[in-house]
């Protein structure tokens, strides 16, 4: 084997032996090909890690990001979404280029794999420099470009450069290196574009079989203008327009009605629940505990940096439970498992990856985390998911892995150079000050 570690303690989210403890875990190449107590002989393996006080547990899927949007960390803050949206980072928006783009999806990659996200889903412009971050650093992705047509009889999808960039996406990523990186058709929301370009975009990722991403019912404002013009919510007239009828994730669902819930759970549609990004914007609170109760796929995310300011998904993961507590005014709900479900293997799923990705378990890609439980936050430890879900920080991650490829151990980036890094992140500053 490549590696093995020794004597640790496993939160798999294998349904069939959720937590392992005492027990060693081999990789080799991209796959996980040993799960075995400690006391049974170990094989030879190229390295030996010593998981002693250690827990292992599956990649983190961050569901909904704007990556490059780590270049507007701070850039304007308490203000609501439309305030900040229109006035602020739109016009900020107009002066990304490819190459800033690229580099603030790096720092965005470089965050997350300091923090344990293996694979994110991504919804920015010049999609194909975002493809091309992910694929330099060894991450997984789902990458698109989101449409944005205000004029509802002009508006042709195949004249924006949206097309054209998802195009050269698709050429130059799609399924490449064995699907690390997946290229999907984008519609921003139903507030942002019309019918008609809904139709193109859903027939177009139709016809390459692509999947969907999209905003939705995110601010009452949003909900309500939805319905006052259609007479219809969001999930009903994106329902309506065929857009349920291919694999789609959608963002926030913080306004979803039971009968959306109905339709979502029907059509198969994943959420992507931003709870900091939410509470930071005051846009509400999503009905995650209903969601989940009513058979949703719930996965998590922290949108884009500019509205949360971290994409450390631990602090995802511990305040959607808690919010869902308070919400229901019920301590059971939204428990432990369930998040760290929604972190992983939901996240798998809602990318097209569980059948390979999103738990320990013999045969799957060696998608993992290792977590440091030898520190204060963590001391004493009775139940080691308990932990993660409520103690971890994403500063605990000790080593982050990627298909069998360490990409970050204690405190090191093995595929990106942080210092080179940095730098061009100071000198792009300059562009938005």
């Amino acid at each position: 084997m490549d590696i093995l570690f020794k004597n640790t303690t496993a939160v798999t989210m294998n349904p069939e032996a959720p937590i392992l403890h005492n027990i060693d875990i081999g990789i080799q190449g991209r796959k996980i090909t040993y799960i075995e107590a400690t006391t049974t002989p170990p094989p030879a393996a190229k390295r030996m890690i010593d998981g002693t006080n250690k827990v292992l547990m599956p990649g983190l899927y961050n569901c909904h990001t704007h990556a490059a949007m780590t270049l507007f960390r701070g850039y304007a803050n308490d203000r609501t979404l439309e305030d900040w949206l229109f006035n602020y980072i739109f016009p900020a928006e107009q002066k990304l280029t490819p190459k800033l783009t690229h580099t603030g999806t790096m720092l965005a990659i470089a965050e997350m794999i300091s923090s344990g996200t293996i694979s994110f889903t991504d919804m920015y412009f010049f999609m194909d420099e975002v493809a091309g971050a992910a694929h330099e650093a060894g991450v997984l992705a789902n990458v698109s470009n989101a449409i944005i047509g205000f004029d509802k009889d002009s508006y042709d999808f195949y004249k924006d450069n949206v097309y054209s960039q998802t195009a050269n996406a698709l050429d130059k990523y799609h399924n490449k290196n064995d699907g690390r990186i997946k290229v999907e058709a984008s519609i921003h929301g139903v507030y942002t574009s019309y019918a008609p370009a809904w139709k193109q975009v859903t027939d177009f990722a139709a016809k390459h079989s692509l999947g969907l991403h999209v905003h939705l019912s995110e601010t009452s404002t949003e909900h309500n203008n939805c319905i006052s013009t259609y007479n219809m919510t969001p999930a009903q007239v994106f329902h309506k327009h065929g857009v349920f009828d291919l694999p789609c994730i959608a963002a926030h669902g913080v306004w979803v009605t039971d009968e959306d819930i109905k339709i979502l759970a029907e059509s198969g549609v994943c959420i992507a629940h931003n709870p900091l990004s939410n509470l930071k914007l005051a846009s509400g609170l999503a009905p995650v505990d209903k969601m989940l109760k009513g058979g949703v796929n719930v996965t998590l995310g922290t949108d884009g940096v500019a509205s949360n300011n971290s994409h450390d998904l631990f602090e995802e993961i511990k305040m959607a439970s808690l919010l869902q507590k308070y919400a229901e005014s019920d301590p059971t709900a939204a428990p432990a498992m369930s998040v760290l479900e929604m972190a992983t293997i939901n996240g798998a799923k809602s990318q097209g990856r569980a059948h390979e990705s999103g738990m320990l378990k013999k045969g799957y890609d060696a998608d993992m985390l290792m977590i440091d439980f030898n520190n204060p936050r963590q001391m004493p430890c009775y139940d080691a998911a308990l932990n993660l879900a409520y103690s971890t920080s994403g500063r605990d991650v000790e080593m982050t892995i990627c298909r069998g490829q360490v990409l970050y151990e204690k405190g090191e980036y093995k595929t990106i150079d942080i210092e080179k890094l940095l730098y061009d992140v100071k000198d792009a500053m300059k562009v938005f000050i």
